[in-house]
């Protein structure tokens, strides 16, 4: 109980301090928020904030405006000159603006109408998405930003067997019937933003983070849905240092404790130190818990709320059953824009076992050797990513290897796993996998071309059995007899590949408006699975966010 005391006394202590200091700084920044440009395929900063002259913290997404408008201005690299205003309005800035005394906001319309065939299929897929986009300032040190969009859906390829599996339309929502053909679902987000001074911004909101400098994140990914969350990051040096706190939906349980969907809690602390202009370290800790239980209501505990502590000890601590992540992040860039970077994410481990591990590999004929403990769970990611390839202005490539041992992310109880709204909070694929996945991407002005190619193999769990490939399964389903002896894609063995090309017309930066046409092919393969899809897709949308179907 004392500990419980002093933790929640230095916590309180903190919060006064900071606004303290926050109300007391005069000098104050311009308006604040998220950069629009999330979409991997669209997001026109990259090549201006990973030069290792910037010492830019790229790991953590989104990024601010201001620390971008510090490196380069968008707006001015893709601005078309036009002399009237109706087109400045259609090829350069947002439909609606208002500026004026101190307060400015925009109005944007928000839409994807796609259309998709496979060869092979008589009937069409399509989404149809309406929406809206506002932001705004209040002063020079608070803004704010709202969006909505209201879609209908029909797909008569792979992606249906994603959302039938799933239950939701990954990182979207929950959908409902659409006239028994297709699914009608919803998806909102919205922040607010102060900015305090120099070191200090506050967020809080409704929507999706991600850390790392990869296409996947093995720490936090934008893969789920969104999610209320309020996140602190402190620039000070050649550091930044992120606060993240995180309410979660669970749909395995069925609430048997109230009448919503159990909620679970997430804290999350991450630390990037830009150690050289070539070098960056990460690290990464999370503690996972649940709302409630058959004991009563949790809610959000207060001794995971102090911003500068250890979350181990203090799990520890309160004798507490919570799930412990730890994960580390690095960049290394040389000759200015070749990055090499990775990821390492930590649930548990024995060293005696993965010891057995690297002998069971040197000698596989040993029977006396313990290898391959369920409990020994992580996952490994290295990737690199280059730009102006061959002194090619605006060519790009990437290329990042992927890897989850079985059980990875899952818990006791999927109230405490890494996962929301059905979905992993990490990698779409769960666990029990290795994945490569490469990129070359080429633009000229507001012309966009990409190939892309992944390669998967992942165990799907089958006979009904914990093979450690759901994360929503409880790790104390698995048999007895697999104690030992687990190795990537255990159980069924599936090998999917996945490759498209798109070229694609930006027609406004102020919302990534831009025409596209495309081609995938995907196949998958297993005992009981040989299927191979190829399908066209045209469309015009508006890309300001990732949305994962490559799996």
């Amino acid at each position: 109980m004392r500990i419980k005391k002093v933790l929640k006394t230095q916590t309180y202590l903190y919060f006064i301090i900071v606004i303290t200091m926050s109300l007391s700084i005069c000098k104050l920044f311009a308006q604040e928020s998220h950069s629009p440009y999330q979409n991997h395929t669209f997001r026109h900063y990259d090549r201006y904030v990973y030069n290792s002259d910037q010492r830019f913290h790229t790991s953590v997404k989104p990024f601010l405006n201001h620390q971008i408008d510090s490196i380069v201005n968008i707006d001015s690299i893709y601005r078309l000159p036009v002399n009237k205003k109706v087109w400045d309005i259609v090829f350069n800035r947002s439909l609606i603006q208002f500026n004026k005394d101190g307060f400015q906001f925009t109005i944007d319309p928000l839409f994807n109408y796609e259309m998709g065939k496979d060869p092979d299929q008589t009937d069409i897929s399509w989404i149809n998405t309406r929406g809206f986009l506002i932001n705004g300032s209040i002063g020079e040190n608070f803004s704010f930003s709202t969006r909505f969009n209201e879609n209908q859906a029909v797909f008569n390829d792979y992606r249906l067997n994603i959302v039938q599996n799933h239950g939701v339309i990954p990182g979207q929502g929950r959908p409902k019937d659409y006239k028994g053909k297709g699914y009608d679902y919803a998806f909102s987000e919205a922040y607010i933003n102060y900015q305090a001074g120099k070191y200090f911004n506050f967020q809080m909101g409704h929507g999706k983070n991600f850390i790392g400098d990869g296409y996947r994140s093995l720490l936090l990914s934008d893969n789920a849905f969104s999610y209320p969350f309020f996140k602190i990051t402190t620039d000070i040096w050649h550091i930044k240092y992120m606060n993240l706190w995180m309410q979660h939906q669970d749909f395995t349980t069925k609430y048997p404790y109230g009448a919503a969907y159990d909620k679970k809690w997430a804290s999350i602390h991450y630390l990037d130190w830009s150690v050289t202009p070539w070098l960056n370290i990460g690290l990464f800790e999370a503690i996972i818990w649940q709302n409630s239980d058959s004991t009563g209501h949790r809610g959000f505990d207060v001794n995971y709320a102090n911003p500068v502590i250890f979350f181990r000890p203090v799990e520890f601590s309160v004798g507490s059953p919570d799930n412990a992540l730890m994960g580390i992040n690095g960049k290394l860039t040389l000759w200015k824009n070749q990055i090499f970077y990775g990821q390492f994410m930590l649930d548990e481990f024995k060293l005696s076992h993965i010891k057995d591990g690297i002998k069971h590999k040197l000698n596989p004929n040993d029977s006396t050797i313990n290898w391959g403990w369920w409990g020994n769970k992580y996952a490994i990611q290295a990737g690199y990513k280059t730009f102006d390839i061959f002194n090619v202005k605006h060519l790009d490539i990437q290329t990042e290897v992927n890897y989850a041992r079985p059980f990875m992310y899952s818990h006791l109880s999927s109230l405490k796993n890494y996962g929301h709204y059905n979905v992993s909070l990490a990698h779409p694929l769960g666990s029990n996998f290795l994945e490569s996945v490469s990129f070359l991407r080429y633009n000229y002005k507001r012309l966009f071309f990409e190939g892309r190619f992944s390669y998967a193999k992942h165990g799907r769990d089958t006979a009904g059995l914990n093979f450690g490939n759901d994360i929503f399964k409880s790790y104390n389903d698995r048999e007895d007899w697999q104690e030992f002896g687990n190795e990537l894609s255990q159980a069924e063995p599936v090998i999917l590949k996945y490759a498209t090309v798109s070229v694609s017309y930006l027609i406004n930066p102020s919302t990534n408006l831009n025409v596209y046409l495309s081609y995938t092919n995907r196949s998958e393969s297993s005992a009981s699975i040989n299927t191979n899809q190829g399908f066209i897709t045209f469309g015009i949308r508006t890309s300001l966010q990732n949305f994962y179907y490559d799996y």
